[in-house]
């Protein structure tokens, strides 16, 4: 097999790992893209290009996380991850860690971590990396290793609630949830959402929020009952599909162009939080993006909406 045969195989992983500890789509593939190009110029061939190739994705992916937790720092209003719709990695041995990793939830958390906690943490706990190759790729001994692993898991623990089990009884509550949004059934929405629902939005000052803070049932209810009808229109559609490994939807304007993507976390047989990505540069990857501004105008004319461009 050739180098190229090897690392086309391998891809798939490289980014995966690249996108757990960055959460950027287009960060995740140039960290890919950097791997081949440092593996292309080395004279020595490994003797696993797996564990090779897996700690040079880390090494570049720590290295860009670095500078990237500096621009969040100075970032307009909540930052979420960049979505995903499609995870390239497969593994069924590993699909429930693969599964909850890829959540909002879980990469938010993520952030809270040290660099190297995030890289020692999605390595052992996501691809159940050996703790040899994880000290390689990190560049810290193994016992180091494995008390930042021990340290990044608790933390990870403590911030998170484990998602439902049951993958039919989440995409039914998720269809009912998008039948009653579409429609603008303020009882329906109500009665899928958790008593202390929250609202986050993503524009990153560069489209317009409406509300994007709402929280407790009745508040969200009543936003999302109004909101949708008044798109659908001017032609806006709700289509949904699966984003990081959640209930999800993408919303097209009319010219079929990405306005924004939703994901639903569902615990306890309700909705706890709704988050929205609509900052054009997170949605390149996803399709063609809409002017959402032109998009709110015509929705709204001159009433303007309940506007919140910062989050």
């Amino acid at each position: 097999m050739t180098r190229t045969e090897e690392f086309e195989e391998l891809r798939p992983l490289l980014f995966s790992i690249a996108y757990r500890i960055l959460g950027r789509v287009t960060e995740a593939e140039d960290a890919v893209q950097d791997t081949w190009l440092r593996w292309e110029m080395s004279p020595t061939e490994p003797a696993s290009p797996r564990a090779f190739l897996s700690a040079v994705v880390t090494r570049i992916s720590i290295d860009v996380l670095g500078s990237a937790r500096i621009q969040r720092e100075r970032y307009v209003g909540p930052w979420l991850p960049e979505p995903l719709l499609d995870d390239p990695y497969e593994n069924p041995e590993r699909s429930a860690e693969l599964a909850d990793s890829l959540s909002m939830a879980a990469l938010l958390l993520l952030e809270r971590l040290s660099p190297l906690e995030r890289a020692v943490f999605v390595l052992r706990e996501v691809f159940a990396f050996g703790f040899p190759d994880i000290a390689a790729a990190v560049g810290r001994s193994e016992a180091a290793c494995r008390q930042l692993a021990v340290r990044a898991r608790r933390h990870m623990d403590e911030g998170r609630p484990r998602f439902e089990a049951d993958r039919r009884e989440r995409e039914e509550l998720a269809a009912r949830f998008f039948d009653a949004f579409r429609a603008g059934d303020v009882d329906g929405l109500r009665e899928l959402l958790a008593a202390d629902v929250r609202m986050a939005g993503d524009s990153g000052g560069k489209a317009p929020l409406l509300a994007s803070q709402a929280a407790g049932s009745d508040n969200v209810a009543q936003l999302l009952a109004a909101l949708l009808p008044r798109f659908r229109s001017i032609g806006v559609v709700l289509e949904p599909h699966e984003i990081n490994g959640q209930p999800g939807a993408v919303l097209r304007d009319r010219d079929n162009k990405v306005l924004s993507t939703l994901t639903l976390d569902i615990f306890g047989g309700r909705i706890q939080t709704i988050r929205g990505v609509l900052n054009p540069d997170k949605l390149q990857h996803v399709g063609p993006v809409a002017d959402a501004w032109a998009v709110h105008r015509k929705a709204f004319g001159s009433e303007g909406g309940a506007v919140d461009s910062s989050g």
